[in-house]
Parts: C-alpha cells; sequence; structure tokens
C-alpha cells in the first residue's frame, strides 16, 4: 500500500517535467502573415485603394487645386508616419475623379481634410464629395505616382447613359474604365516624370469617364460623404448582447 501511494506521488511530480520537454509548435496568426508579406514587398504599411468624386467650386482655377492637394501629401507624411500617395487627379469641366492609393492613416488625414473645410464654410477648391469605393488590403500598386490631368475639351456623346442604366450598371462601367486607364498610364508613364499632363483626351479618349457618369455618382444618395465614412470609422465596435440589459439574466432549464 505504501509502494502504491508513493508510487502516485512520485507520477504526479514527474508530469510537470514531462510537460517542458514537449516540443513547443510555434502558431502565428493572419495579421503576422500580412505583416510579413509586407516587409518582403518593403512596404510598412498595408495599402489601399480610394475613389472619390467630387464638384468644382466655381471661379476656382484647376492648377491650384492640383497644388493644393501636393501640399496636403507633403504635410501629412511629414507629420505622420505613412506611405507615399499614388494615384491620378482627373478634372473635368466642372468635376474631378480622385484615386488616391496609400496607407490608411495617410487616407484617412486626406478626407479629414476636407471635412474640416466642409465643417468650418470656408471657400474650398471641392464641394459635394462621395466616396465611390474602398479597396482594403491591395496587394500591390497600379499607379506608380501621383499625377494630374486636366481635361478641357469635353467629350461629346450621343446619349446620357446614366438615364437607361441601373446604378449597379454605371458602377460596372465605372470601375471598367478607371482600371483601363490605371493599366494605360501604368505601361506608357514613366515614373518621375509629370504625367499624360492635358492631353490624355487627346492620346487615350476612348478611356476617360464620360463627365455625365461622375455626375450622376456625385449626386447619389447611396455613396457616403467623407463625413459618414469617417463618423462611421470612429465609431467604437460595440456588440449589446440581450443578457446585458434584461435583468435578472435568464437562466435555462
Amino acid at each position: 500500500m505504501f509502494f502504491s501511494d508513493h508510487t502516485k506521488k512520485v507520477s504526479k511530480r514527474s508530469l510537470p517535467s514531462d510537460s517542458h520537454l514537449m516540443p513547443q509548435v510555434p502558431r502565428g496568426n493572419y495579421f503576422h502573415f500580412q505583416e510579413e508579406k509586407q516587409r518582403l514587398q518593403l512596404k510598412k504599411f498595408l495599402l489601399h485603394r480610394l475613389f472619390l468624386v467630387a464638384k468644382i467650386t466655381a471661379n476656382i482655377e484647376k492648377k491650384d487645386l492640383a497644388h493644393y492637394y501636393e501640399q496636403v501629401f507633403q504635410s501629412i507624411l511629414k507629420h505622420h508616419l505613412g506611405e507615399a500617395v499614388t494615384g491620378v487627379l482627373l478634372m473635368y469641366p466642372t468635376y474631378i475623379l480622385h484615386i488616391l492609393e496609400s496607407s490608411s492613416g495617410t487616407l484617412y488625414r486626406i478626407l479629414l481634410d476636407y471635412v474640416d473645410h466642409e465643417t468650418k464654410e470656408r471657400e474650398y477648391f471641392i464641394q459635394g464629395m462621395k466616396i465611390i469605393v474602398v479597396s482594403h488590403n491591395i496587394p500591390t500598386r497600379i499607379f506608380m505616382q501621383w499625377q494630374v490631368s486636366t481635361i478641357k475639351v469635353p467629350v461629346m456623346y450621343l446619349d446620357d447613359v446614366t438615364q437607361s442604366q441601373s446604378l449597379e450598371e454605371v458602377i460596372t462601367e465605372f470601375l471598367t474604365q478607371t482600371h483601363k486607364l490605371a493599366l494605360y498610364l501604368f505601361k506608357t508613364v514613366k515614373v518621375s516624370s509629370k504625367g499624360p499632363g492635358d492631353n490624355l483626351h487627346q492620346v487615350a479618349p476612348e478611356l476617360l469617364l464620360p463627365e455625365q457618369i461622375i455626375k450622376y455618382l456625385c449626386k447619389s444618395e447611396e455613396f457616403m460623404d467623407p463625413k459618414t465614412f469617417l463618423d462611421m470609422y470612429n465609431k467604437p465596435i460595440h456588440v449589446t448582447l440581450d443578457s446585458e440589459v434584461v435583468w435578472p439574466a435568464p437562466s435555462q432549464f
């Protein structure tokens, strides 16, 4: 009996030492996988792509709008860590199409800059901005730099396609055309050059969206303005369970 009890005590004491001999399997998660992927691609932050449309304020010089955005990008990168901004700004006679690629913090501050001007009721370059698409964690950039093009000559169309197409069809055309335009700029525009400049409507008119589509999307209520988007972005995620609002807590039989 004594031998049996002693054996049990010894076996219990030996369990902790045996557990240390078990091989420790390293465990990762999806976040660490994405961090390692970004490190191998020489990127410090995850990249995102933002599609914006807005109306140009009357009597505003388009060159001043382009210069202002350049200053905003430089100021953000100077005071906050983040990825450089790439993309394209297409300035039509009365509307703009703006595609931006950068880290989430940089894009957040670009939108915040617009909201600050809108809430303070100052005369700003653009108004009525809408966010059409946000692409999160894009694998790579499709724009090698940020470039500007002024569409001086409006392209003439026989009919207004927005009158005969649904919103889904208009969005499909919007994304298709912008993707084709991005591939064209990727293949033709050299890094550190000024881009296509103001001749884009001459060299590739078939790749440009009609201004009427941008106007249609800008006035559509289905898309968020930057203030609504940022309010949702800053809203803490908290799910209230039924058991938290009912007292006493329900018990199961």
